[in-house]
């Protein structure tokens, strides 16, 4: 970042300081969790509460930069700030204690930071409803309060440790064991989960890999849980279309196949996996697929005849008949 730039994201950082802070009257009461992949260094977020819409305010990450989650008495430009001042060059650790320095009611925020270094940083006001604490390991950070108990934090950091797959899977797991402590004292609403690339690409929107959110749900871990295998197949789909811009057939229909294993009798995949073995000659093999995807709903095969035009289809009317026919 430029000097300017750095000027600038200070100067934000003063302006802050000068303005009185306003406590919201109701908390944004969670535990959540920030870490930084070691092998990958993709940067998450991930978060539960009994509040409507917890993804909105708590996390923020930014690849190539780092993670926030900011909660209790919820103050949201500790995220936007934080990931400002650690895209300057500050670290974690720096960009917290600068902002909790500025802030007059520090004392009820809870707040937690990781950078792209995979320096943390945590802070737990003593002002914040308890059962209330962090605890901060190698690369993560873990915090929560107004939980049930003060088992909950220890609880998602020994979850974290041990647990194996990628960075989504490890901070579920870190999140459902603090559900298994009794998690928040009111119950659960709401959930989010965010990770973003280890370097930005330029195309911020192809840097999240996952982002996703339960708004209002009765089982928010169960639902967020879905939600990351269905993105997980979306991922595979994805890269199964990358591969066939690349010409290589075989790579993309293994993606392809990975992704239908994931979210078996999901219509919308199984569509465009036929339209793309259609694209590369194989008819046969797609047949069967549009099968399926006429059982699920008759509206497919309307789509079909509207994708010639669009460029997506041969304008062949044989052909057309043949795979809008497919039974």
């Amino acid at each position: 970042m430029s000097r300017l730039a750095l000027c600038l994201v200070l100067l934000s950082l003063h302006a802050v300081a000068a303005e009185p802070s306003t406590v919201p009257r109701r908390p944004v009461n969670t535990y959540s969790i920030v870490a930084r992949d070691p092998a990958t260094g993709d940067l998450g977020v991930a978060v539960q509460s009994h509040w409507f819409s917890v993804g909105a305010t708590v996390p923020w990450a930014e690849a190539g930069v780092g993670a926030v989650a900011t909660q209790s008495f919820v103050d949201p430009s500790y995220g936007r700030l934080g990931l400002d001042l650690m895209r300057a060059g500050r670290s974690a650790p720096d960009a917290l204690k600068g902002l909790l320095a500025a802030d007059s009611a520090s004392q009820v925020r809870q707040v937690a930071m990781v950078d792209a270094q995979g320096r943390v940083s945590a802070h737990t006001g003593s002002n914040c409803i308890a059962a209330a604490g962090h605890l901060v390991g190698e690369g993560f950070s873990v915090q929560a309060n107004m939980m049930q108990k003060d088992t909950v934090w220890p609880a998602m950091a020994k979850a974290y440790r041990a647990s194996k797959g990628d960075l989504a899977e490890r901070m579920l797991t870190a999140l459902e064991a603090a559900e298994s402590q009794g998690g928040d004292l009111r119950g659960k609403q709401s959930a989010a989960l965010i990770i973003v690339s280890a370097k930005p690409s330029g195309r911020p929107w192809m840097d999240r890999r996952f982002d996703l959110r339960v708004d209002d749900h009765p089982e928010p871990l169960k639902e967020l849980r879905r939600l990351v295998t269905l993105q997980r197949a979306y991922n595979f789909m994805n890269e199964g279309d990358l591969a066939l811009e690349h010409k290589d057939t075989d790579a993309a229909l293994a993606a392809y196949a990975s992704a239908e294993k994931l979210a078996p009798g999901n219509a919308e995949m199984t569509f465009w996996h036929a339209i793309s073995l259609v694209g590369v000659g194989r008819v046969d093999q797609a047949l069967p697929l549009l099968q399926r995807a006429y059982a699920a709903d008759p509206r497919w095969r309307e789509l079909l005849t509207r994708l010639p035009a669009a460029g997506l289809l041969p304008d062949d009317p044989k052909l057309l008949a043949r795979l809008k026919n497919a039974k």
